[in-house]
Order: C-alpha cells, then structure tokens, then sequence
C-alpha cells in the first residue's frame, strides 16, 4: 500500500493555520480592547524615568457622549488611554517620599509622537500649573483637551530648577478611539470577524488537500 505523504504535510499546515487563528484573535483582543482602565489594587498605572517613579491615572469629563464606552467606566480612573476628548482630572502619587517637599512644575501637553525616531516633539501647551510641593504626595491637575491625539503629562521636579531631561518625568497619554479599531466595533464582532475567515481559510486548505488527494 502506497503511504500518504500529503497527510502529514496537511496536518501540519492545518496545526499551523490554528495556531495563526488563535494568535490572530488574540491579537485582536489585546489591541482592540476598551481603554485600559486602572488596577484596584494600585492606585494608577506605573509611570517612571530614570530617578522617579509615580503612580498615574486620570478621570475624564466627556465632552460629548461616546459610543461603545460604558458610562459606568467613565467612574473609574483610566491609565494612559482615554476614550476621546473632554476635561480631564489628572492624579500622580509619588512614591518617592524625599520629593514631597521639592517643588513639582505640571506642564499638559499636545505631542507629535515619531514612531521610527522613538521620540515625541512638542505642539502646543495645554495647561501649565507654576511649582509648588505636595508634603501629601498626591500632584493633581486638570486640563480641557479638545480634541483627540497623543499628549504627554510633564512632571518638573525641582520646578524652575529642572533643566535636565532626568528631573522631568513625561507621562505619555492618547486621547481618542483606538487606532487598531476606528470604528469602534465590540470586541465580539471584531473576534467574530477574526473567527470567520480563519474558518474560511481552513476550507480552503482542506479543498485544496481533497483535490490533491483525489489526483493520486
């Protein structure tokens, strides 16, 4: 009896295809999630340089209603995507306790991020608050940002004395729908969608193995 060569080779095809299949869905539920909202068990999302570190999050004030958000989310703090445009409530704990009574600049910021240059240059100053200490440990600020984009939350720690990069701590931030899913869609369709043509493209393969099969 003349073995079957095609078998092996389409199980492994067919395990590859799978493996692509559930990567793929997986991909797509990591990127087109709701923004992220903050840890209950932290207060804020992790944000560090070199010499500091502060515990970040933000609350944000719609400035219209957004679609596939639910409100209830809008109650809790979120780390460094917001869902769209609005007055925002920013909230830095600082962990270091020596710098509670060094004076603290806040500068809110609109960037153009560079994605190949691993870098970000200044647009325009949204809100900027003069130095002063927080003995509390808790920076707060708000500011109106009006329109979605990538901004940037900028800590001076020693105030007009911080001249270098190591004593300002920039604290990246997007605003507005994820750019993986601009529509919008739940992440059930999006892992539906994904389902489908994985399903789809598995038939083919099993058409194409029938057809060879049926020459031999």
């Amino acid at each position: 009896m003349k073995k079957n060569i095609y078998y092996p080779v389409f199980s492994k095809t067919l395990c590859l295809a799978l493996a692509l299949l559930v990567s793929g869905c997986n991909k797509d539920d990591e990127d087109n999630q709701a923004p992220k909202i903050a840890s209950k068990d932290k207060v804020g999302c992790l944000a560090t340089n070199d010499f500091y570190a502060v515990h970040f999050s933000a609350y944000l004030q719609p400035s219209v209603e957004l679609k596939n958000v639910d409100r209830a989310a809008l109650l809790k703090p979120f780390c460094k995507e917001l869902p769209g445009a609005g007055k925002v409530f920013f909230s830095a704990d600082l962990i270091d306790n020596d710098i509670r009574e060094t004076p603290i600049g806040i500068r809110v910021v609109e960037v153009n991020n560079n994605a190949k240059a691993g870098d970000s240059t200044e647009i325009r100053t949204i809100t900027e608050i003069p130095a002063k200490a927080y003995p509390k440990g808790v920076v707060e600020a708000q500011a109106t940002i009006d329109k979605d984009g990538d901004y940037a939350m900028i800590l001076l720690v020693g105030g007009e004395n911080a001249k270098t990069e190591d004593d300002k701590l920039k604290i990246p931030f997007h605003v507005g729908s994820n750019p993986y899913n601009p529509y919008g869609w739940p992440r059930e369709t999006l892992i539906g969608v994904a389902s489908g043509i994985g399903f789809a493209i598995l038939g083919v393969i099993y058409l194409l193995y029938r057809r060879v099969k049926r020459k031999k």
